[in-house]
Order: structure tokens, then sequence, then C-alpha cells
């Protein structure tokens, strides 16, 4: 490490076949953050180009591109074609526009994809990985960063070709595993043990999730640090203006999926509404929606049109950073009710970031951040009647919203910014940097 003490990072990301991913976005985040405290980061995409409402701080070149990854799996031939060839497959404009279609495919039927990628060198994609274990020899990081566990097949091959510390961040593995079929998740869980025996420590997005993957991939839990996330500031708070003659709006800002839990949020938003006496509210909400969820988004508001309720709901795009601070600013408590435990919840900081107090179900990473911060309700994960009720509390009590958005903005400029997440990233980085572990021995 000859830079005084600032750390080279190749941080290996992956794309969401042209999603808003909250991972990929964090990631964006961090590196941005890191380079901006001296550090020579590198924000390396796989699969697809990343997705992300602010600078797209990532490289050109996409590693495991998707085509090849997908012709590798199928056919035989394109294991073995030159790498020029490959080059046909992975311009950036090409997995994009495969992106469109690639969205559609349930993560139930990508098992022997994923335990193939999990093999690394041993699989079908070892092509991809000598590709990546090239680039980063000639790199030379003094540290290398992957988002995910299943990009793991690769580790053990960098961890030979470059000997310096490998972190692996935990922050949304299970949410895909647990869609694969039993025989398949049990199988892929093996091999990311087995590939973690070249990783040197985990970062985890929350402490619910550090101790749930500890458990769920038999992980020493030891191994696993938490680093909570944070967000850039720039454009957050300040701006919104009196809202007037504006209703009290409840706001859901996530991707429209079943799994962010928007028809909770509709079903508890009608339930609401419904008691007697209650005030007229709003209902709107903004994220990205695919076409594959586009009969799950129609279906809700049918819900809404039969309750009566159609006129008080919208549903606004949010394309850029500018359009997902304006919503924020649109709306008095945000509430995404997600299916699955949270591991980390960057539109909660979002809504803080501009004094909205969340309800949320208390479970995953939702319960440590608004326990630590007093930034809102929580409610009992599977209770519609909870769900409303905590609903109306805080739009009724203005004392409590007030009280509420306050604390989550205290927080969210104190204790989740992009500044402290790269600086408490560094630190960390930067202890197993001073003291290398040796490789594994193979």
């Amino acid at each position: 490490m000859e830079r005084g003490g600032l750390v080279k990072i190749a941080f290996i990301t992956a794309g969401a076949a042209g999603m808003y991913c909250g991972s990929c976005m964090r990631d964006n985040t961090l590196v941005t953050a890191l380079r901006a405290l001296g550090h020579d980061a590198l924000l390396i995409p796989t699969y697809t180009p990343i997705k992300t409402d602010e600078a797209d701080a990532s490289q050109q070149k996409v590693f495991f591109g998707g085509v090849n990854v997908y012709l590798e799996q199928k056919f035989w031939l394109f294991r073995h074609t030159p790498w020029l060839f490959d080059k046909l497959f992975n311009f950036r404009w090409l997995l994009k526009w495969v992106s469109r279609f690639a969205v559609r495919t349930k993560y139930s039927e990508l098992g022997d994809l994923t335990i193939s990628m999990l093999q690394g060198a041993d699989g079908k994609q070892r092509k991809e990985v000598a590709k990546l274990v090239e680039f980063l020899t000639d790199e030379k990081p003094d540290v290398v960063l992957f988002t995910n566990a299943l990009l793991s097949g690769v580790i053990p091959e960098v961890k030979r070709a470059l000997g310096v510390p490998i972190f692996v961040t935990l922050q949304g593995d299970d949410i895909f595993l647990d869609e694969l079929p039993a025989k398949d998740r049990a199988r892929c869980c093996e091999l990311i043990r087995a590939n973690g025996r070249a990783v040197d420590a985990y970062i985890s997005t929350s402490a619910y999730y550090a101790d749930h993957m500890a458990a769920y991939l038999g992980v020493p839990r030891e191994t696993i640090h938490v680093v909570q996330p944070g967000i850039n500031l720039a454009a957050h708070g300040g701006a919104a203006g009196p809202r007037g003659n504006r209703p009290l709006t409840v706001g859901f800002f996530a991707r429209i999926c079943p799994e962010k839990g928007f028809h909770r949020a509709v079903e508890a938003y009608i339930q609401m509404r419904q008691t007697p006496g209650a005030a007229v509210t709003k209902l709107k909400a903004s994220g990205w929606l695919g076409e594959n969820n586009r009969a799950y988004y129609d279906e809700q508001v049918k819900r809404l049109a039969g309750a009566g309720l159609l006129a008080d709901f919208e549903y606004v795009e949010s394309p850029t950073h500018a359009d997902k601070v304006r919503f924020m600013q649109s709306i008095d408590v945000l509430c995404v009710p997600t299916v699955y435990r949270e591991p980390k919840g960057l539109y909660v900081l979002e809504a803080w970031a501009n004094g909205v107090p969340v309800v949320l179900p208390a479970h995953g990473a939702f319960t440590e951040l608004v326990e630590s911060t007093g930034g809102g309700l929580l409610v009992a994960p599977d209770s519609i009647d909870e769900l409303a009720d905590g609903l109306r509390m805080m739009l009724t009590d203005d004392a409590v919203r007030a009280n509420a958005g306050a604390a989550g903005e205290a927080a969210a400029r104190a204790r989740f910014t992009a500044d402290v997440m790269a600086r408490d990233t560094a630190a960390l980085l930067e202890r197993f940097v001073r003291t290398p572990t040796p490789a594994p021995t193979a």
C-alpha cells in the first residue's frame, strides 16, 4: 500500500437487469464517498450495467455479462469461443436491451445457473472467471469487495492470484436463495460456505442481517462486521414548502412488487379510510414498476377503485434523484410493509432525510433503525389491523408525527450519511490491509 495509507479498492457490484436496485445504489454511493475520502476505488459491474438515480461511478466494462453467462450455461460451444468473440455480446447497450427481457425470469428458474456460477473455475462460466481475475491482476488492488455471496464462485481464484484481503457484503442474498427449489438452495449454500474459506470477512448492512445470515449460511458470526448504510444527503431536506390544503399523505416508495408489500400498504390504507369518522387522506406511490409486476399493480388499483378510493390514489414515476426528493417532500408518512425481512431500508433513510416519519413492520433492519432513532412506529409484521392503526395514529397525532420526523432527520444527518458509511468501511478494510492474512493453501 504505497499511497500514504490510502487503499486501492476493487468493488465488484451486480447489475439488476435494468431495475433500480438498493444494493447497486448503495454500492455506487459507497464508492463515490470512498473516492471523496481519497481512496482509489473501482466499481466493477457484473451481469448488466447498474442503474442508479445518481451519477454512475461504475467502470464501462461489464464482467460476467448476462448474455455470455447464459450462452455458456446452455451451449457447450460458447464455453470455448475466443474472448474476442465474447465481446460481441458484452456491449453495454446490448446488455441493457436484453435486461428488458431478463427481468421477467423468475428466480426459481435460475437454480442450475446459480450453482454453476458458484462453482467458479469448475463451472460452465470458467472463461468469465478468468477474465475478471486477469483484470484484477492488472489493476493490483489492495483489497477486493464483492457485493454479495452469490458472486463468490470467483473468489478462490481471485485469492490465489492476488493474495489480498477479500470481503463479501451481505445485503439480500437470502431473498434470492429462498426462491430456489430446496435442493438447489442447499447446494448453493454449500458452495457459498466452501468459497467462504477464501473470504477474510463479511460486511452486513444491519446487526439483524448479520445474525440471520450467520445462521442461514453457516458462517461464523464473528467474521461478519456491521456497517450501516448511508445516503448522499445532497438535495434532501429543507426545500419542502407548507402543506397548505393538501391532504395528509401516506407514501410508498420502493419497487412495486409483492415482496415489497405494496398490497399490504393498499389494504391498510383502505381499512384506515373505511373506519367511521376517518379523515380524507391520500395514498401516493412511487418506485420502479416493471412489466413483470404490471398485473400485480393493476390488481391493487382495482382494489382501491372497488373501495371508492381511486381518486385519492396517485402513482408517480421517480426516475431521477430530484424526482425522488420531490416525492419524499410530498408525503407525511412513509409505509413500505415488506413481506421479507429488509436487510437495509435505504428508502427509510431517504424519508428521514426529508423529515418524514415511517410506519413499518417490526422485522429485519426496520426494528433496529426505528428503535435506535425514534423515527417512526413499528407494528406487528403480518397484521393489517396494526398497520392501519399505526398509519391512523401517525396521521392524526400532529405531535407524534412531528417528533418522529425530526428524530429521523437528526439520525439521518448524523449517522446514516454516505461519508459515515465510507469512513466506517475504509477503517475496516485498512485493518485487514495493514495486517494481511495469508492466502489459504489449496
